[in-house]
C-alpha cells in the first residue's frame, strides 16, 4: 500500500490548518479584573505598607496597589496580544484603567443587590479547572495556585467577581437586547466582500500506530578459539539475523495496526460515532478532541490527499490510509465552497457581530445610569474616563471616613498575608 504524507514536508499533525471555526463570539466583554499573581505589589516597602486611596464607590474603596497592579496587568495584556503595537494599545487602553475598576465595583454591587453570589457556578468553574489540569483533588488545585504565589482565597474571589459581574451584564443588560431580521440581511448585504472565502474542509481523524515489541538483546556467546574470521563471519550473520527479526516485527505490528484501523472502519460504517471511536483509539494528540485536525484550504495537504478529500462531501469517512505514522480514517466533518456563503449559513455570526456591536453601548449606557445612582469620589490626579455629568460625588463626614479606614485595614491586611 502507498504511503501518503499529510503535508507537504510534514506529518499528518504537524500540518497547519487555515484556521478554525470557533463557537458563538462571547459577547460578555470581561469587565473584572485579569487573575493576577500578587506578588511584587507596589506601595510595599521595608516591611510597611503606604497606602492610597484613588477613588470611593459608596461605600467601597479603590487603593492606588489595585490601580497599580491592574496597570501592570493591560501591559502584559497587550504584550501577549499584539508584541509589535504593545505600547500604542497599552496608551489607548491607560486612560480606562480606573473607570474598568469603578465598572467593576458597581456591577458586584448590583450583583449583591440583585442576590447573585456565583457560589454553584465558582464550584463548577473550579472543577472544571480541575479536571483540565488532571488533578484528583481540590486540595490538588489549591496547591498548584500556591505554587505559583498566589493566595487560593483571592484566586477564588476573583472568578467569583467575574461570575458576578458576567451574570449582572446578561440579565441586566443583554437580556434585553432585540434586533429585527432586515437588520441580518442589511448586514449580509453590506459585508458579502468581507465574507468571501476560498473552498475548506475540516477533517478529523483515527490515527492507528503501530506497536513494536521491545527490541531483544543479543545473547549468543562466542565458542573459545572460534578466531577473527569466524567473529566476523557470525558477527555478519548475527547483523542479518537481527535485521530480519526487525523487519518482521515491523511487518507484524503493521499488520496489527491495520487490522484495527479496518475494524474500527467498520464500525463507524456501521453506524459508530467517529469522534468517540476517535477518542478511545486514536494515537495522535487530537484524540481528546474527538480527532479534530481544523480547517484546511487546497495547497496545504500532499496533494492525494487534497483530491480525496475535496471530492468528499460532509459527514464522509475515508477508507484506511496508509502514512508514515501508521495509519489513519479521515472524515470530513464540513466542506465549504469557494465564493460567498449562502445567508443563512453565516446568519449566526451576523447575529453575534450585531449583538456585540449593540452590547457595548448598551452596556456603557447602564454603568453611566448606575454611576448617577451611585456616589462617586475621585482623588484629583485620577481620572474616571466613564464618569458622567449627573453623578454626585459624596459628602464628606466623620462616618465616611472610618468606613474608609475599616475597608483600608482589611485591604493592608489582606496584602500582608499574602506576603
Amino acid at each position: 500500500m502507498k504511503t501518503v504524507k499529510y503535508s507537504k514536508g510534514r506529518g499528518p499533525l504537524s500540518a497547519q490548518s487555515s484556521g478554525k471555526r470557533g463557537g458563538r463570539i462571547d459577547p460578555m466583554k470581561r469587565i473584572a479584573l485579569s487573575l493576577v499573581a500578587l506578588s511584587c505589589l507596589s506601595g510595599f516597602a521595608a516591611g510597611q505598607v503606604v497606602e492610597e486611596i484613588v477613588a470611593r464607590v459608596n461605600s467601597q474603596i479603590i487603593t492606588r496597589s489595585e490601580f497599580t497592579r491592574s496597570k501592570d496587568q493591560l501591559k502584559d495584556d497587550v504584550k501577549q496580544q499584539d508584541a509589535a503595537n504593545a505600547d500604542k494599545l497599552f496608551s489607548d487602553r491607560e486612560k480606562d484603567i480606573l473607570r474598568d475598576l469603578i465598572d467593576q465595583q458597581l456591577l458586584l454591587e448590583k450583583g449583591k443587590d440583585l442576590g447573585f453570589t456565583g457560589d454553584t457556578e465558582l464550584i463548577k468553574r473550579l472543577d472544571q479547572m480541575r479536571k483540565d489540569m488532571k488533578l484528583d483533588t481540590m486540595e490538588e488545585l489549591e496547591k498548584a495556585a500556591t505554587a505559583q504565589g498566589i493566595s487560593y482565597e483571592d484566586f477564588k474571589q476573583n472568578m467569583r467577581n467575574q461570575i458576578i459581574t458576567q451574570k449582572v451584564i446578561g440579565e441586566e443588560v443583554a437580556s434585553h437586547l432585540t434586533f429585527a431580521p432586515d437588520e441580518v440581511q442589511k448586514f449580509y448585504n453590506e459585508h458579502k466582500s468581507e465574507m468571501e472565502q476560498p473552498e475548506t474542509i475540516r477533517l478529523s481523524e483515527i490515527l492507528i500506530a503501530p506497536v513494536k515489541a521491545p527490541a531483544e538483546k543479543a545473547g549468543a556467546e562466542k565458542k573459545p578459539g572460534d578466531g577473527a574470521a569466524a567473529d566476523a563471519n557470525a558477527g555478519t550473520d548475527e547483523a542479518k539475523a537481527e535485521d530480519d527479526a526487525r523487519q518482521a516485527d515491523d511487518a507484524k505490528a503493521l499488520a496489527v495496526a491495520e487490522a484495527k484501523a479496518n475494524g474500527l472502519l467498520k464500525q463507524i460504517r456501521a453506524g459508530a460515532k467517529f469522534d468517540d471511536l476517535a477518542k478511545q483509539n486514536s494515537a495522535g494528540p487530537s484524540a481528546s478532541q474527538g480527532g479534530d485536525l481544523g480547517v484546511f484550504k487546497r495547497g496545504t495537504l500532499a496533494k492525494e490527499l487534497e483530491e480525496k478529500t475535496f471530492a468528499m462531501k460532509a459527514g464522509e469517512v475515508t477508507d484506511v490510509i496508509r502514512t508514515k505514522q501508521g495509519y489513519v480514517i479521515l472524515k470530513v466533518t464540513d466542506h465549504q465552497m469557494a465564493g460567498i456563503p449562502p445567508m443563512k449559513d453565516v446568519e449566526p455570526k451576523i447575529q453575534d457581530a450585531l449583538y456585540y456591536e449593540k452590547l457595548q453601548p448598551a452596556l456603557r449606557a447602564y454603568l453611566t445610569k448606575l454611576r448617577e445612582d451611585a456616589y462617586i469620589d475621585v482623588k484629583d490626579g485620577y481620572t474616571d474616563s466613564g464618569a458622567s455629568p449627573n453623578q454626585t460625588k459624596p459628602i464628606e463626614t466623620a462616618s465616611a471616613k472610618e468606613a474608609d479606614t475599616k475597608n483600608l485595614k482589611k485591604k493592608k491586611k489582606k496584602f500582608m498575608g499574602v506576603l
